[in-house]
C-alpha cells in the first residue's frame, strides 16, 4: 500500500478516491483515483496470431492525469492541449444501452458467446484456432472450450464474452483496476486505451456508461462510437508512439 508521512513523521496509508474516467467535452479523458497506467503489448504466436498480453513499461503512479483523446498530442499518452488548436470534435455517439441488450448470442453445446461488434478494437485474439465463434460451437470439446474462453477473456474491449451454458454465468478474467495503452508487437503501432477492472467511465454530460470489467476507449480521435474504440486507429497508421 502506498504511504506518506503525517505531521508527526509517521507513515500513514494514502487513501485514493474511487477511480473514474471523465470524458471531457471535446477534450481529454480525466482520470482520477490513482489508477496505474502502463503499456500492454499484444504478443503473437508462431503463426502470427494474437496469443497473449505482454507487460510493457509502466508510468509513474499519479493521483490524476489527462489522457489524449484527439490523437494529436505531442506528449502522448498525455494531453497537451492540442485539441484546442485543431477544434477536435469529441462528440460522444456510443449507445447508453447495456452491453447484453445489443450483443448477438452464439450458442454452443457447453458455452454461449455474446458479441457486440460495435466495440471491436481489432486486437485479433478471436482469430486463432479457427476463431472464437467456431470454437464456441465446438465447446463440448475441452480443448476448443479452453481456447474459446482464453480468446474472449483476452478481448480488451469486452466485445466478446463467454458464458457458462448451464448457469448463464459470464466467464471473466480477474483484472485489477488499471489502464493499459494497447500496442501491437508486430508493428509497434498504438491501439486504444484499455480500461480494466470495472472503472467507471463518465460522459461529458455527467451520466455514467455501464461499468464493465473490460473496455477500450478511442485515443486516435477517429472513432464513430466515441468514447469507445471502433478500430478506426487502423486507418491512422503512422501516429507517433507514446513518449
Amino acid at each position: 500500500m502506498e504511504q506518506k508521512q503525517n505531521e508527526d513523521g509517521q507513515a500513514k496509508p494514502v487513501v485514493h478516491e474511487p477511480p473514474e474516467i471523465v470524458v471531457s467535452r471535446n477534450g481529454p479523458y480525466l482520470v482520477t483515483g490513482g489508477v496505474p497506467l502502463a503499456t500492454g503489448i499484444i504478443a503473437n504466436d508462431e503463426q502470427g496470431y494474437s496469443h497473449h498480453w505482454r507487460k510493457g513499461p509502466a508510468f509513474p503512479l499519479r493521483e490524476s492525469y489527462a489522457l489524449c483523446r484527439c490523437g494529436r498530442s505531442v506528449s502522448k499518452p498525455f494531453c497537451d492541449g492540442y485539441h484546442e488548436k485543431t477544434g477536435f470534435d469529441g462528440t460522444e455517439t456510443a449507445s447508453r444501452e447495456p452491453y447484453i441488450a445489443r450483443a448477438e448470442k452464439i450458442e454452443g453445446p457447453d458455452l454461449e458467446l455474446t458479441d457486440y461488434t460495435d466495440l471491436c478494437a481489432s486486437a485479433k485474439f478471436c482469430d486463432r484456432a479457427g476463431g472464437v465463434w467456431n470454437l464456441t460451437r465446438q465447446s463440448d470439446d475441452p480443448v476448443a472450450r479452453k481456447i474459446a474462453v482464453a480468446e474472449s477473456e483476452n478481448c480488451p474491449s469486452g466485445r466478446l464474452v463467454t458464458w457458462e451454458k448451464g448457469t448463464k454465468t459470464p466467464i471473466e478474467p480477474e483484472l485489477v483496476r488499471s489502464i493499459s495503452l494497447v500496442q501491437y508487437s508486430a508493428t509497434g503501432m498504438p491501439g486504444p486505451i484499455w480500461v480494466r477492472g470495472g472503472i467507471a467511465v463518465i460522459s461529458a454530460d455527467g451520466t455514467a456508461y455501464e461499468v464493465r470489467n473490460r473496455q477500450t476507449l478511442c485515443r486516435c480521435g477517429r472513432s464513430e462510437n466515441k468514447p469507445f474504440c471502433d478500430s478506426s486507429h487502423l486507418d491512422a497508421a503512422g501516429q507517433p508512439p507514446d513518449e
